[in-house]
């Protein structure tokens, strides 16, 4: 374990773990500057230990360690803790992405890649986790979603939603910012079982991007990942 320090200032203890030393370098380099604190770990085993006694805000996660598959670290951490973890890897296959978001990262970015890009990610997962408990209403440009009265406005002109389009809504507001996979939504709104029916997902979604968005065939607020799922902009 290596750290560099920079507590001082009140910045974010950020866990950057990859294998290339030069990548490990950037980083350290780029987040310190941002004020923030910065452990490093190397393979997988080194990892957990640091996650254990250090702590961190924020984990950033290479897939390819030398020990330990990266899939099976994000698993063993979500056994104990729900810090965010942002994948950082040289991977962009679909398959890559969905297995590492199904279990439990909480965004995903190729490399190569830019500082200023994953600082802004950085920025979406943090405010994501606080979105419920701080804030019961959700507003994202024109869209704002009372969250206790369940009441949900476009330009300030109240939508009716189903109740399968309320829970679609709300469950992409919980995770804000977060690329939802299709197998993961439709698990958490229908049920168990029910992970393969994409096509019952298009149809709900497109339906509730007709009422929310001013041109639904080029959304502002419901994302496409175009094979992996769908993201909610937040501002």
């Amino acid at each position: 374990m290596n750290k560099v320090a920079n507590e001082a200032n009140g910045g974010l203890r950020v866990l950057v773990v990859d294998d290339e030393r030069a990548i490990r370098r950037l980083l350290q380099i780029s987040l310190t500057v941002h004020g923030h604190t910065v452990y490093e770990a190397s393979n997988g085993q080194q990892t957990l230990t640091v996650a254990v006694h250090c702590r961190p805000d924020i984990i950033i996660l290479d897939l390819g360690l030398p020990d330990i598959a990266g899939i099976e670290v994000i698993r063993r951490l979500r056994e104990w803790t729900q810090t965010p973890i942002i994948i950082l890897s040289v991977r962009d296959r679909e398959a890559d992405k969905i297995a590492a978001l199904d279990t439990g990262a909480d965004d995903y970015l190729t490399k190569p890649f830019s500082v200023g890009e994953l600082m802004a990610r950085m920025r979406v997962v943090l405010r994501r986790a606080t979105t419920l408990e701080d804030k019961p209403i959700f507003t994202s440009g024109a869209l704002t979603v009372d969250l206790t009265r369940r009441i949900v406005k476009v330009d300030k002109r109240e939508v009716q939603l189903t109740p399968t389009e309320y829970d679609l809504l709300k469950l992409l507001i919980t995770h804000a910012g977060k690329v939802m996979t299709n197998s993961q939504i439709l698990r958490q709104v229908w049920g168990p079982g029910q992970e393969d029916n994409a096509h019952m997902l298009r149809v709900n979604m497109s339906n509730l991007r007709r009422k929310l968005e001013a041109d639904p065939t080029r959304p502002i607020h419901i994302i496409t990942e175009p094979g992996v799922g769908y993201r909610l902009r937040a501002d």
